[in-house]
């Protein structure tokens, strides 16, 4: 059963940036791209290099749409569904987010 689980407040996330975040049993990377109350989460895990690395990657537009870019092999996958651009067989899980009085909120899949 899925439930809405409290990660950390917003100004927690510096604009720009993301955060990892334990949520049910998942590494979540969480990213705050710009300073209005938008956020995103997808898997922390590369599939490329097996390493929880992805909320350290550097967030990107591309053709209207916000990638981050895996700091190990570069790879990007699309914040809003996980889908990566270089090969759809290994895109990552994305989860919902919420805002509520001031915390950034994942659902978990668990």
């Amino acid at each position: 059963m899925s439930q809405w689980i409290n990660v950390c407040p917003l100004n927690d996330i510096l604009p720009g940036t993301g955060v990892c975040a334990l949520v049910g049993t998942h590494q979540v990377a969480v990213f705050r791209p710009y300073q209005d109350e938008q956020v995103f989460a997808i898997s922390n895990i590369d599939p490329f290099a097996g390493s929880s690395v992805l909320s350290r990657g550097l967030i990107a537009e591309h053709q209207g749409e916000l990638w981050v870019a895996s700091p190990l092999k570069k790879q990007h996958f699309r914040l809003v569904d996980g889908l990566c651009l270089e090969d759809e067989a290994h895109s990552v899980p994305h989860f919902a987010t919420r805002l509520v009085d001031g915390f950034v909120q994942v659902r978990s899949a668990d």
